[in-house]
């Protein structure tokens, strides 16, 4: 039997998932780099789908950088330095758009509401108030989400894939 050609972990060009980043971003394990939350409170939607892209353009950054200091010092036949690595992940974060790493706003609500239907994270009732500018009507409030035990056990290959894991 032949075994299909898969990455081990986020998928074909990401470092990590979406799924595998919001399971460990709410259960405050502050992956890459991100703020460490408190799992009982859990965190608003939007601040997850932040997160994710910064966690995202970070590791995509580091990766770049990694890989032109090590050209670069093979090139020139010297020792890979840190700090050369540091100052271009730098350079590669300020040059780098939000919009071009991770998946857009309207797909991230998708996939989350997907994990609610899943029954992986459901809302504290803790609510902040939220208003885009003066002018406009009022919005709703910005929810709060957390893990739930389901979300807990979940195995990492339904994370990976949840419209399978819902639909089968």
């Amino acid at each position: 039997m032949a075994e299909l050609l898969r990455p081990a972990r986020g998928g074909f060009l990401r470092p990590f998932g979406c799924g595998w980043f919001i399971r460990e971003f709410l259960l405050g394990r502050s992956p890459n780099g991100s703020p460490s939350i408190n799992p009982e409170v859990g965190a608003p939607q939007a601040d997850v789908f932040y997160f994710y892209k910064r966690a995202l353009m970070q590791a995509t950054a580091v990766d770049q950088a990694t890989r032109v200091e090590e050209k670069r010092a093979r090139r020139e036949k010297r020792s890979i330095e840190p700090a050369n690595i540091e100052k271009l992940t730098e350079r590669y974060l300020l040059r780098m758009p939000y919009k071009s790493r991770g998946c857009r706003f309207h797909s991230f609500v998708v996939y989350f509401s997907t994990i609610r239907r899943l029954g992986w994270v459901q809302p504290t009732g803790h609510e902040e108030p939220s208003s885009f500018q003066d002018h406009y009507a009022p919005d709703p409030p910005r929810r709060y989400f957390r893990l739930t035990d389901a979300g807990r056990t979940a195995p990492e290959t339904a994370w990976a894939n949840p419209h399978r894991a819902l639909y089968g």
